[in-house]
């Protein structure tokens, strides 16, 4: 019997072959977002475990959401040495989450929060990006091998968070790779966001390379031959002598400590005038200085450089810093942190040395200048005089031969007299022309066509040589590292190139040189000299303009943003 076609059923009938139907259908949502949501669940826990993150997960299978929970963390480099290893290598387990490419690299990390994320896909899940100090990533980087792109950082310099999201600013050490980029700014409040790429194989450095933001200066090559003929003495420090008696005086142990102490002081000093320096510079100028040994690594002694830090009392500091930074400025390694001041880029790029005084000091000859003094032709004019004066005397002693001997001896003694008061009128007029000419000199010297620090630099090291100040296989870079070295062992040395270098800034900012400058340089010829080179070293930092003009980016945009999200 057919049912539906029964005019008798009853409502249970009604309800079993329709709303039955109904009502599994209304489940089978409920069913599937119960489904789906664990599977994202699943497959988000096996992120999570795959990446080794610690994370609260909750889900709401009706509403198919799926809370995560996650730490937030400010992270800093481990630290060069101690932990040398995770250093210089790659995360064995980085993120493959969204957000984390921080962790493909080792970092000492400090939890500051927790972020929550509400998502429906596995997809959507994002790693919170970490907090760090920018010039501290960078630092990093650069240690590394990284080499920054100068469009990106011109970028972000002028567009600052408008800067275009995968815009480059660090390359691989090839420059085939983005090393590190622009990235969303999703995740970041406000701030910076980057992110990071990098590979095992780009790492181009080691333990043994010198930190970024640090200078070597060699060991002066004269010092070494010294060291190198210098007899080796085993046990630098004497033993004391044995005491004659059991009662020997306080006095006499102390004038011993005291003496051993001046000695070790001593030997110490001398060890570091044969050793190389690694100069730490900052944005504040020279930080530490210390010696290395013989490997090559960095002996834990600072050196004493109160003389040469940057004060508001001497510009020993900024002098010694501008210097110290161009030295360590090279085609392929350019020291970003301290800007050398504008004045003294200014300065170096000058022609401010009159090419004349150089002749005066004896540093250059005549024919390596043009012409510019006043020439005097006195042998002729003398020469003249000289045949005057005998034709003169001729025809005097004609008229005293014919005179009365009485006459003659009196004519005779007027004409010695006369002779003698001519020879010495004749002898100051000579020493007034004298000093008049080179007080005219003088004046031409200084209005003589005037040289740049470079040119005056290859003279000077020339006349260095000659004098056998330096070694002569010495180029002018060498020098000047040879003259940085002694600044930070020997602060009078340091001082006399600091105010020389106060007195040339002096002399070229105003009208010119005057007497009391040539008479400064004749006694501080050497140390003038020395001077020469560091401000020849300057010059030459400029003139790559690309150099310097990634360089003044990178600070700036490191002096804007102190702390970045990377992720």
């Amino acid at each position: 019997m057919d049912r539906d076609n029964d005019p008798h059923a009853t409502a249970s009938d009604i309800i079993t072959y329709i709303g039955v139907p109904l009502a599994v259908l209304g489940v089978l949502p409920i069913l599937y977002n119960t489904i789906v949501t664990l599977a994202a669940l699943s497959k988000i826990k096996r992120m999570l475990r795959h990446s080794q993150l610690k994370a609260l997960t909750r889900s709401d299978v009706v509403n198919r959401v799926i809370e995560v929970e996650l730490p937030r963390y400010a992270v800093t480099p481990l630290d060069r040495l101690e932990q040398r290893d995770e250093y210089w290598s790659l995360s064995r387990h980085p993120s493959s989450i969204p957000g984390g490419s921080w962790t493909t690299f080792n970092w000492r990390t400090n939890a500051i929060g927790n972020k929550t994320q509400r998502v429906e896909y596995a997809d959507q899940l994002r790693q919170p990006q970490v907090e760090v100090e920018f010039q501290e990533l960078i630092s990093y980087l650069l240690d590394l091998g990284a080499v920054p792109e100068p469009y990106g950082w011109r970028l972000l310099k002028t567009t600052g968070l408008w800067t275009p999201v995968g815009c480059a600013l660090m390359m691989s050490p090839d420059g085939s790779h983005k090393a590190l980029t622009v990235a969303p700014l999703d995740d970041s409040d406000g701030n910076l966001s980057l992110a990071v790429n990098w590979s095992s194989h780009w790492i181009t450095r080691s333990h043994s390379s010198l930190p970024p933001y640090w200078v070597s200066i060699p060991a002066p090559q004269a010092a070494a031959s010294e060291k190198a003929e210098k007899p080796s003495s085993s046990g630098s420090m004497p033993e004391p002598d044995p005491p004659a008696s059991s009662a020997k005086s306080v006095d006499s142990d102390s004038k011993s400590v005291h003496k051993s102490l001046s000695d070790s002081v001593q030997e110490e000093a001398n060890q570091n005038a044969y050793r190389s320096l690694s100069c730490h510079v900052s944005i504040h100028g020279l930080v530490t200085a210390l010696p290395t040994d013989e490997s090559g690594q960095t002996v834990p002694d600072n050196l004493y450089i109160d003389h040469l830090r940057i004060s508001k009392i001497s510009t020993n500091g900024i002098w010694f810093a501008s210097a110290v930074t161009a030295f360590g400025t090279s085609g392929q390694t350019i020291l970003w942190n301290y800007k050398i001041p504008d004045n003294i880029l200014a300065f170096s790029r000058k022609d401010s040395v009159p090419c004349g005084v150089l002749e005066m000091l004896e540093i250059v000859t005549d024919n390596e200048t043009p012409e510019w003094a006043t020439k005097y032709d006195d042998m002729s004019q003398r020469l003249d005089m000289q045949m005057r004066k005998a034709a003169e005397r001729t025809r005097e002693l004609a008229k005293e031969h014919a005179m009365s001997p009485a006459d003659r001896a009196k004519a005779m003694s007027e004409r010695v007299r006369r002779e003698g008061m001519e020879q010495l009128n004749d002898m100051r007029d000579r020493l007034r022309q004298d000093k008049e000419r080179q007080e005219k000199r003088i004046g031409e010297a200084f209005q003589s066509p005037k040289w740049h620090a470079t040119r005056v630099a290859e003279h000077t090291l020339r006349w260095l040589k000659n004098k056998s100040h330096v070694s002569e296989f010495l180029s002018v870079k060498e020098a000047a590292g040879t003259v940085l070295h002694r600044m930070i062992l020997d602060g009078q040395f340091a001082n006399a190139v600091c105010r020389l270098l106060d007195s040339w800034n002096a002399w070229t900012e105003n009208a010119g040189m005057r007497k009391s400058d040539l008479e400064m340089l004749k006694e501080e010829q050497v140390v003038f000299s020395c001077a020469s080179l560091l401000v020849s070293v300057i010059r030459d930092t400029g003139k790559t303009d690309m150099q310097v003009s990634v360089a003044l980016d990178l600070q700036e945009c490191l002096m804007l943003w102190k702390k970045v999200r990377l992720g």
